[in-house]
């Protein structure tokens, strides 16, 4: 059964946090300090946040477009006392190297490839992944080629399902049926400073829940001038993992991994439908919409995070 909360979640999550340990509510725990650290890999430097215990269960985190691991600092705030997070940068975002395009290829293949790389040069042997936006795309790609790493899997607003592609694709499939004669509209769109605050807000009525220094930031970023060309690459590429859909829906109904599936419900890309869609795949999936955004850490971190320590303690 679909399970959407409201008022009266955010009420019993307020009430379940009062009872965990006091980090859980917000506060940073001083035993578990974020480390923020960069590592080579294939010859790039990858910038990632780390805190937790090293030898408790790992939750690798992959952020979305056009995010960091910044974008998780909520959860580090409330899980790091029981569980090991690490949050990378992809390459081309955040604090990690932006290669030039002319010379590197932006595709999630090869993205996917280095995240892979990045876990076996931390030594990551098992993890779970959460993954939101184009993490999902990317945690796919290396659940696939090492599945036995794979613990479990938290989706978090990521598609795996061509109809969970909103109204809003069908400017973006044009732009993939021909590039050259739809770049400029999408890069308009992609990243402006108005793409920018809808893909935080998007149907959300309450505004005032949203700190626009988080759409005012990822716009300064987008706003350097290698990031035009990163981003519509990036953005190009998205169509291969449409085509991918059905391996990954492929391998879930094969492999029947935990699944944990948290949903805002006021996305403005994604359709509403998706969150099922999983649960054709993995009946077992544990499906949670929530008064929340796109990116749903904005605003209802406490939630996510009770959602988390619940649906693990099982793996413990």
């Amino acid at each position: 059964m679909l399970q959407y909360f409201g008022r009266s979640f955010v009420a019993f999550a307020l009430f379940m946090s009062s009872l965990l340990p006091a980090q859980s509510t917000g506060e940073r725990p001083m035993d578990h300090p974020t480390f923020y650290r960069s590592i080579k890999v294939d010859g790039l430097s990858i910038f990632y946040r780390e805190a937790g215990p090293k030898d408790a269960p790992t939750l690798l985190l992959l952020h979305g477009l056009p995010s960091s691991s910044r974008m998780f600092e909520p959860l580090f705030a409330r899980l790091s006392d029981r569980y090991h997070l690490v949050a990378p940068d992809y390459p081309g975002f955040g604090h990690s190297d932006w290669p030039d395009p002319k010379r590197f290829a932006y595709t999630f293949d090869h993205c996917a490839e280095i995240m892979k790389h990045f876990t076996e040069a931390l030594r990551l042997s098992r993890y779970t992944l959460y993954m939101q936006d184009y993490g999902g795309p990317v945690g796919f790609r290396m659940a696939l080629a090492d599945p036995d790493r794979v613990e479990a899997l938290i989706v978090q607003n990521a598609v795996a399902h061509n109809e969970g592609l909103g109204p809003l694709w069908k400017a973006r499939r044009a732009f993939w049926a021909d590039r050259a004669a739809h770049e400029a509209t999408l890069r308009a769109n992609l990243l402006s400073l108005q793409a920018a605050r809808t893909r935080h807000i998007g149907s959300d009525p309450n505004v005032d829940r949203y700190d626009p220094d988080l759409w005012s930031d990822e716009f300064a970023f987008l706003s350097q001038p290698v990031q035009a060309n990163i981003q519509s690459d990036m953005f190009y590429d998205y169509r291969t993992n449409v085509d991918a859909y059905p391996k990954w829906q492929d391998w879930m109904r094969r492999k029947q991994p935990r699944l944990l599936v948290i949903w805002g419900k006021h996305d403005p890309s994604f359709d509403i439908s998706e969150p099922e869609a999983y649960r054709r795949d993995v009946p077992e999936a544990q499906i949670y919409v929530l008064d929340a955004g796109h990116f749903a850490l904005d605003t209802a971190a406490n939630e996510i995070a009770i959602l988390i320590r619940n649906f693990l303690v099982p793996a413990r």
